[in-house]
């Protein structure tokens, strides 16, 4: 019996690893490796190990956040029984599985295996790696369109000029932009962790994966690039120091970021002054202010208990035929806001239980996973004010791996093995 789980707690622990390295990859080829991960991890019999639980919950480590989105989970899939379509709703519980299946993994814990340091390193190499590979991918798209074959999109074949606009507008074949951008800042984060006692690896990687940042020509991945490098320049800094210096690296990098977002071409589209006026909806404003205001128009909709799960692109869907939105409606265009989606479909209850489990991860991490934990959170929180993370597979993934990274080194068992790093 031994020797099997140990076999299997072996094939566990690869399977993670290889999970890790797929991040950047399709989320197709990510939910594959998923799933068998979490397979194995039942398979281990962790569910089995009782007083592994009773001590995450006794010794004020890393359990309630866990809890807490497995009450958010619930909450969902009580939405259920107020939903208009079942068949939608359906589809998210599906998607969000992952959710309910990482909760016991986070309370019953993770084999001996498992160790953080090696995971990051193979997360670093995978950043690397995608960063050429998606550099490849775009010049063919760009420059030899005509190598493209043929492709399945929407209502049926259409031609290889077409799916090579899709493809440049979104990125999504190989990866959506904003899912790319958000593995490689993680990746960054984790290399700060690794090496940041070792400047010389430490800025080649991270001059390698923010690179990747400006390729997509995502404003709120470069947005959250300049915080994540200005916080890691703070964390840098000597402690006797840090609070000294602190306050003058907050307005260089908010004055960074604000310059960038000014100068970058999407923003000229903007028309600022009126935004104020963002419900009204009209095709000179930014498309996510369009989407917000049409979701805006009558909060009294859902803001009690939401609209149901899965409910919220429909509702998007019939504002967007009222104002005659044509191409939102062919694009399905969803919240493109985390926060939003949460209150359109679970209302201030749900919305607040999410934002509880947020907070609640820096604060019940260990001091040793604390900083991964802000860092983290900061990136997850800041990227869904303009995309719904958990929209995709991508998200859900590197959710469920940025949570792992953090308990492996909030684990009072792993204090030791973690020594020398936090």
């Amino acid at each position: 019996m031994n020797r099997y789980r140990q076999i299997i707690g072996r094939i566990n622990y690869w399977l993670f690893l290889t999970v890790i390295a797929l991040l950047p990859a399709p989320q197709l080829v990510l939910r594959y490796a998923c799933v068998a991960w979490i397979i194995m991890w039942f398979l281990e019999g962790r569910w089995l190990n009782i007083s592994y639980l009773r001590s995450q919950l006794s010794n004020r480590t890393f359990a309630l956040p866990f809890l807490l989105f497995g009450a958010w989970f619930v909450w969902k899939l009580l939405s259920g029984l107020w939903a208009a379509d079942p068949v939608a709703w359906k589809w998210q519980m599906e998607r969000y599985l992952t959710f309910i299946l990482l909760v016991p993994v986070g309370l019953w814990g993770v084999n001996e295996c498992y160790d953080w340091r090696t995971a990051g390193k193979v997360l670093v190499a995978a950043c690397v790696i995608a960063l050429p590979a998606y550099v490849c991918c775009m010049t063919v798209l760009f420059y030899h369109p005509e190598w493209v074959p043929t492709s399945f999109h929407n209502n049926g074949w259409i031609q290889y000029q077409e799916w090579w606009i899709f493809f440049s507008e979104n990125i999504s074949h190989l990866k959506h932009r904003l899912f790319l951008c958000s593995v490689e800042l993680f990746g960054a984060i984790i290399a700060f962790l690794l090496y940041r006692k070792r400047l010389r690896i430490l800025l080649p990687l991270w001059a390698v994966m923010l690179s990747s940042i400006p390729l997509t020509t995502s404003r709120q991945a470069i947005l959250t690039a300049v915080g994540l490098f200005f916080i890691g320049i703070i964390c840098i800094i000597p402690s006797a120091k840090r609070w000294r210096y602190s306050g003058i690296i907050v307005l260089v990098g908010v004055a960074v970021g604000t310059g960038l977002l000014y100068l970058h071409p999407r923003m000229q589209e903007v028309e600022l002054s009126n935004i104020k006026e963002m419900r009204e909806l009209s095709y000179y404003h930014d498309v996510r202010f369009n989407i917000w205001g049409a979701a805006l128009q009558h909060p009294q909709d859902y803001i009690a208990h939401g609209l149901g799960a899965g409910q919220s692109c429909n509702y998007l869907i019939e504002k967007y035929k009222a104002v005659r939105f044509d191409g939102y409606v062919a694009q399905q265009y969803h919240a493109h806001c985390q926060y939003l989606e949460e209150l359109m479909e679970i209302g201030i209850p749900g919305l607040l239980l999410f934002l509880l489990a947020w907070i609640s991860i820096p604060l019940y991490a260990s001091k040793k996973g604390r900083l991964t934990a802000i860092l983290f959170t900061t990136l997850f929180a800041l990227n869904m004010f303009t995309d719904c993370m958990f929209g995709r597979f991508d998200g859900i993934a590197l959710w469920a791996v940025g949570l792992l990274f953090i308990l492996l080194q909030s684990d009072p068992q792993r204090d030791e093995q973690t020594a020398g790093d936090a």
